[in-house]
């Protein structure tokens, strides 16, 4: 199954290359749920701001630089944050080296945040609180669900507004397209 997903990924990253994306250029992948990625022409940097992990310890997004990363903003309350989950835990099983990070936004209490991520199989992603908004706040999440992409320098250089399927044939494409071949 993996082998014809990845055959069926390389065929739609070979036919979109070949109408003319390249790695500054991805507008050709930009198909399907990817169509509403906006792909930023200049990376932004991100504001300093501390959330918490679950036990209410400081974290912030800087421990995921020289990595690309997939930020999800979301709501234990949120039906289309619960719709895409589990599709994002695939994308992070089909790519170990994207960090895919998990922010729930506001008021979640943290009982609520385990049975949500236990419910929809990612209890095993990097889970992160951003009570107060602050993060999400300063960078323009003003609904949900939205997905950042940062790139290994900590920068956003991508964001999506509303849910997606992360493991359909051209989300994958996307992000494959989007990290460089080690």
């Amino acid at each position: 199954m993996k082998r014809a997903l990845q055959f069926v990924v390389a065929v739609f990253v070979y036919t979109a290359f070949g109408q003319g994306a390249n790695a500054t250029d991805l507008t050709a992948l930009l198909v399907g749920d990817m169509k509403k990625m906006v792909i930023h022409a200049t990376p932004v940097d991100l504001p300093p701001v501390t959330l918490v992990d679950l036990n209410d310890a400081p974290q912030d997004l800087t421990q995921f630089r020289g990595h690309w990363a997939l930020v999800n903003f979301w709501a234990t309350w949120c039906a289309p944050c619960r719709a895409e989950m589990p599709s994002i835990g695939k994308l992070a099983q089909e790519f170990p080296d994207l960090k895919v990070v998990l922010i729930a936004t506001g008021r979640n209490p943290v009982p609520q945040i385990a049975r949500f991520t236990d419910e929809v199989g990612v209890s095993d992603l990097p889970q992160l609180r951003d009570p107060k908004m602050a993060l999400s706040s300063q960078i323009g999440i003003l609904g949900l669900p939205v997905t950042i992409i940062l790139n290994p320098e900590g920068q956003e250089v991508a964001r999506m507004i509303g849910d997606a399927k992360w493991d359909a044939p051209e989300a994958l494409a996307l992000i494959d397209a989007m990290m460089p071949a080690d």
